[in-house]
């Protein structure tokens, strides 16, 4: 199987192929995206990626014509299957239309904030702008979504009525080929009264069972799943090359988030632990942050804190100060200023000198950070924590993107992470090395096997162990002690003190046993001062305590500042 995934600022080819028996991740071909000028064109920057593909594995995978062949010929060329995942293109201008505040206009922003959208604006019952202004405002605006919500099953439809009058309008006077798409997933006995009102204004119409069923239940699973499916047809109007992909895949196209989210939803339910399973993915397009929990699951895109070309309105949302609190060189604010208007204009650029690199650090920290901040509001209220203010427990976190793929240097990765995530407890950092969650994600509506075989296949890159324990207590302070028993008995021992990292060896295949006794009140989720007794797998950095208090709260002054963040480095390899 192929699996194609167009990024904003890189498409890549992954050959997935049955190799002994079992499904295996065999290489992968990376060419620059071709969304934007000159080619304007994504299946251009697919042809590269996959004949850099054909190269690595000395196939041939596209014809005279250079269409994909397939299926796959007697002489080896050609591939079965083709899966394709979707992120580049602008953020999707959407209105969200509901009644109440905190019931249907809350469930429709969630439903928007899972896809590569952007809300130009909220119509709700509490509106004060008459009809006249309304549609003014939908002229300037010109969305290219609306997402309609309200009303519970069999529940009032006057009010949904006097709300979609407008819209109606506002469609009817765009010309034909900017009307937007329209997807209803409100009260179902109101099918008939949208259609009649919007339906043949929308370039699409489009139904889903109600997000919001009555007021205590929330079920936003099928409109996602309806979404994802707009959201690539909405593509198509927009980016040349989208509909040739499609032909080739067999409309086996889905957006990169929800094919990642697709994926972390199974992942919880295969794992079902007390704690949630956690991925996170830093592109270009945007920041993705799929958590997955024994009963719900929550997919916030937020393009906003994608590092292309929403860069340069970064600073809507953060000020340059907090930007550069990362940093470990002195750095200042203009030379910031000037690296994310040009990084916005050339999302492929990569870190020329050290400078540059330590900027690019600070930025992914700082937009993850916010990223996470933003995912956290929405996770369900029932979660194993250690405290309300705090990220959850999660086993595993995943992670993947430009930014934190860089597997050449993984304590770099490791810290950015424990910077932005600030996970509690213990837990398990896995790096995807080769961004292939969402592609399995894509690839398990043809083949359930295979995502499974490819994840058991050592095709991520564990990192370690991590322990994060939650305590106040002043700098240099003894927190923790931990002593690791290896498989051959061999002991190692570190004593944490709060303010600093350590770590304690245990490689890649390996496995111990971790004995840890907190002290001063830490708790590593079995509550405060108490320890225990765990079993832990190795990986790049072996075991990683991180001592430094939640929330991480740094130094004020910039000079030590600097300084710790360079010994942080230091110590987990990150140079």
């Amino acid at each position: 199987m192929l699996a194609i995934d167009v990024g904003a600022a890189n498409t890549r080819a992954v050959l997935f192929d049955v190799i002994e028996g079992e499904y295996r991740f065999v290489a992968s071909g990376i060419a620059p995206s071709t969304a934007e000028a000159p080619f304007k064109d994504v299946s251009e920057g697919a042809r590269s990626a996959i004949e850099n593909l054909g190269k690595i594995l000395g196939r041939t995978m596209l014809d005279a014509s250079r269409s994909l062949i397939i299926p796959s010929q007697a002489d080896g060329s050609g591939v079965d299957a083709l899966v394709v995942t979707l992120s580049a293109g602008p953020s999707i201008k959407t209105v969200v239309v509901g009644l109440l505040a905190d019931v249907s206009l809350d469930s429709a922003r969630r439903l928007t904030e899972s896809t590569y959208a952007r809300i130009m604006d909220t119509i709700g019952l509490s509106d004060q702008r008459k009809p006249d202004q309304l549609i003014d405002s939908l002229m300037r605006t010109r969305p290219d979504l609306f997402i309609i919500a309200g009303g519970t099953d069999g529940g009032a439809s006057r009010s949904i009525q006097k709300l979609l009058e407008p819209i109606g309008l506002a469609s009817f006077l765009l010309p034909q080929e900017k009307r937007p798409a329209v997807l209803f997933a409100g009260n179902a006995k109101m099918e008939a009264e949208v259609k009649k009102l919007v339906g043949s204004l929308a370039t699409s119409l489009h139904f889903t069972p109600n997000i919001r069923p009555s007021l205590e239940t929330e079920d936003i699973d099928p409109a996602e799943r309806e979404l994802a499916r707009m959201v690539v047809n909405i593509r198509k109007r927009q980016i040349k090359g989208v509909d040739a992909l499609d032909l080739w895949s067999g409309g086996h196209i889905l957006p990169t988030a929800y094919a990642m989210g697709r994926m972390v939803r199974f992942l919880a339910k295969v794992y079902g632990s007390q704690k949630g399973i956690l991925s996170v993915d830093l592109g270009a397009s945007a920041a993705v942050i799929a958590a997955g929990f024994k009963d719900k699951s929550t997919l916030k895109v937020l393009p906003q804190f994608g590092l292309g070309e929403n860069l340069s309105s970064l600073t809507g949302h953060t000020t340059l100060e907090d930007i550069l609190r990362w940093s470990s060189l002195d750095i200042s604010s203009g030379v910031l200023r000037d690296y994310l208007y040009h990084k916005s204009l050339y999302p492929s650029a990569i870190p020329a000198t050290k400078e540059d690199l330590a900027i690019a650090q600070a930025v992914a920290r700082q937009a993850l950070y916010l990223a996470m901040q933003s995912a956290r509001r929405d996770f369900p209220q029932h979660i194993a924590r250690i405290k309300p203010n705090l990220t959850p427990l999660f086993e595993p976190i995943l992670a993947g993107g430009g930014a934190l793929s860089d597997a050449s240097r993984p304590g770099q990765s490791l810290l950015l992470l424990l910077d932005s995530i600030q996970p509690v407890g213990i837990t398990t950092v896995i790096l995807d090395q080769n961004n292939l969650l969402p592609l399995l994600g894509a690839a398990a509506s043809q083949n359930n096997i295979l995502p499974v075989q490819v994840l058991e296949s050592g095709a991520f890159l564990s990192v370690g162990t991590v322990v994060s324990p939650v305590v106040s207590s002043k700098y240099g302070t003894s927190i923790l002690r931990a002593k690791l028993i290896y498989e051959n008995g061999v002991e190692a021992k570190v004593e944490l003190k709060y303010g600093s990292l350590e770590t304690l060896p245990l490689a890649i295949g390996e496995t111990g046993k971790l004995s840890i006794q907190c002290l001063h009140g830490a708790d590593i989720g079995f509550g405060p001062g108490r320890g225990g007794t765990i079993p832990v797998s190795g990986g790049a950095l072996g075991v990683v305590f991180d001592g430094r208090g939640r929330p991480l709260d740094l130094p004020g002054d910039p000079v030590r500042r600097r300084e710790l963040i360079k010994k942080w480095n230091w110590t987990l390899g990150g140079g």
